[in-house]
């Protein structure tokens, strides 16, 4: 991919995460564990926790990788192949998190993204709020996942290859 693309998909990608670490941020900053449980029962609880707990885990991904890819936009060279790596990272931190949450809280649902419909299918019926935040991040991991789908696996068999032809 000509450096040119692959700086592109960097300040893409790094606008991209900016605004999710200020969403989540902002979510978890004026929502706690006792207010999204607030009235219901253990079950809500348990599937609080999780949800909070991969909000968080998603939050330090996506800033690490936010400033990875500073750190390669502001080189006075473009390295491409740090920014690949960072790409890579991206694909492989932030939205492989996002799409695939450890305590499952939510998951995708692929049959839904063409019907118009929200293709994120939540466990448990969410506070408006959670559902809120996790929808509006959605349509910004599928960008995201689209325009790096090739750092999915092309990008781990070059760096076989390289290893291999050396």
């Amino acid at each position: 991919m000509p450096e040119a693309n692959i700086q592109q998909l960097c300040q893409n990608a790094s606008n991209k995460l900016k605004i999710i670490v200020q969403r989540i941020e902002s979510f978890l900053n004026h929502y706690s564990l006792p207010q999204l449980i607030e009235g219901h029962d253990e079950e809500a609880n348990t599937f609080y926790q999780g949800f909070l707990a991969d909000l968080r885990h998603l939050l330090v991904f996506s800033e690490v990788s936010y400033e990875k890819l500073g750190i390669v936009l502001r080189r006075g060279t473009f390295d491409t192949n740090s920014a690949e790596k960072a790409l890579y990272h991206v694909y492989h931190d932030c939205v492989n998190h996002f799409f695939y949450p450890k305590h499952e809280s939510y998951s995708e649902d692929g049959r839904y993204a063409y019907t118009g419909q929200d293709s994120i299918r939540f466990r448990k019926k969410p506070v408006r709020p959670a559902r809120d935040v996790v929808l509006d991040l959605t349509s910004i991991f599928e960008e995201l996942r689209d325009e790096l789908t090739y750092y999915e696996s092309d990008y781990l068999t070059q760096i076989r290859m390289q290893r291999m032809n050396s």
